[in-house]
């Protein structure tokens, strides 16, 4: 209805009555057949207009369709490009001479990104039009309401209207392969029945289920019922020696961030941890010290652990508190005894100092890894520090340096 009412405030509308106006008044006062046919004329284009005002654009229906032009369409990380096609359905039976479309991105930060594109409908009214965003970032993203705008074949008005299809998503963090972690020492003083995480992890003889024949698998794994049941070569899936739980502990307090490149690092930093140990079936979980403090139980749930991914989405650096441990100690109860405590955090100052004595004497194995986007040698001093305390310290600087400083190499 304000759509109506605005394109009756048009100028130009009330321009085209005061014609057919003047028309009017010359039939009466002047008669014949001249006056009459252009009476005519005008009336006939009055009709168009009109009947092109309350069709055509103002009641287009579309769909959209989202891709990222990958083998898997629903996992996008940051950094890559979403393809978007949108299907237009203009009703009405009166041809446009063009359709202007404007899309708007929005991210959850309140970043926005404005798309406009033309096309030329068909006879019938179809139309699709296909652009592609640029490179995105970790986040919520979702489409407003299209707006579509075209004129009458004469250009005398502008109609608009405007339709909402369905167009959120999700872009997931940047991550990277870690081949291997090396979680303890075994030079460390904290040596003992649990050194070190090798990089295959031995298998039990409890079976943990069934999964596809790899070539190389011997005789005596061929789980010989499934095979039989699913009429494809089948193996027996064995339960691995356990590790201890590890907690993962992002810091996301204001303070702690003077750009969010930093903050970007240390997000990328946890996922990709949280990919490795769902590749090597640890039990891992995550806490996030934001404005609202998230607690995800170590888990080796596949399930699990994609809400923990999920959780990442969209987190900001916007926690008020100016310390770490008071948003640890709130989950306290919650930790397993003997869990591995590892804190992301670009601090180096008394803060992580607490927080990791802290967890030394809850009997939790403390680690700190050092979110260091330019390295510089008080970062140094500090492994060096956190090291003769016998507490493991890791400085990542760049996300592609995560493997190597992870397995235990240097840069």
């Amino acid at each position: 209805m304000s759509t109506v009412r605005r394109g009756m405030r048009h100028p130009r509308v009330w321009s085209i009555a005061a014609v057919w106006m003047c028309c009017l008044a010359y039939v009466l006062f002047q008669g014949g057949k001249t006056s009459l046919m252009l009476l005519s004329m005008v009336t006939l284009l009055c009709l168009y207009l009109a009947v092109a005002g309350f069709s055509g654009v103002k009641r287009t229906q579309g769909v959209r369709k989202l891709s990222s032009g990958q083998d898997h369409e629903e996992l996008l990380h940051a950094g890559d490009q979403v393809q978007v096609q949108l299907s237009l359905n203009i009703p009405g039976f009166l041809p446009l001479p063009y359709v202007v479309v404007r899309e708007m991105l929005h991210r959850h930060n309140g970043e926005s990104w404005s798309f406009k594109e033309s096309l030329i409908p068909s006879m019938r009214g179809y139309g699709e039009l296909s652009f592609q965003t640029p490179p995105l970032e970790r986040g919520k993203y979702g489409f407003s309401e299209t707006e579509c705008a075209s004129e009458d074949i004469f250009g005398l008005i502008e109609h608009r209207g405007t339709f909402k299809a369905k167009g959120e998503f999700r872009v997931l963090p940047r991550t990277v392969f870690i081949p291997y972690w090396q979680l303890y020492d075994r030079k460390s003083r904290l040596s003992g029945p649990q050194t070190a995480l090798t990089r295959s992890r031995r298998e039990t003889t409890q079976i943990n289920g069934v999964r596809d024949y790899v070539y190389g698998d011997r005789l005596s794994r061929i789980h010989w019922n499934a095979t039989a049941k699913t009429g494809a070569w089948k193996s027996k899936e064995f339960e691995h020696e356990s590790v201890p739980k590890t907690i993962l502990v992002l810091d996301a307090l204001s303070v702690s961030y003077e750009h969010g490149e930093a903050f970007e690092l240390a997000v990328s930093t946890a996922a990709s941890l949280l990919e490795y140990g769902t590749r090597e079936r640890m039990g891992m979980g995550l806490l996030t010290l934001s404005e609202k403090t998230a607690f995800f139980a170590p888990s080796e749930s596949p399930l699990e652990r994609q809400k923990m991914i999920h959780h990442l989405v969209d987190i900001q650096y916007n926690g008020q508190d100016n310390r770490l441990l008071p948003g640890v100690e709130k989950m306290a109860r919650q930790f397993p005894q003997g869990a591995y405590f590892v804190v992301i955090s670009p601090q180096k100052d008394e803060k992580v100092l607490e927080l990791l004595r802290w967890a030394d004497t809850r009997g939790m194995t403390p680690c700190h890894i050092l979110i260091e986007p330019i390295d510089s040698r008080r970062s140094s001093e500090w492994n060096a520090m956190l090291r003769g305390r016998g507490t493991r310290s890791f400085t990542v600087s760049h996300l592609q340096e995560l493997p190597t400083v992870m397995g235990g190499g240097s840069v």
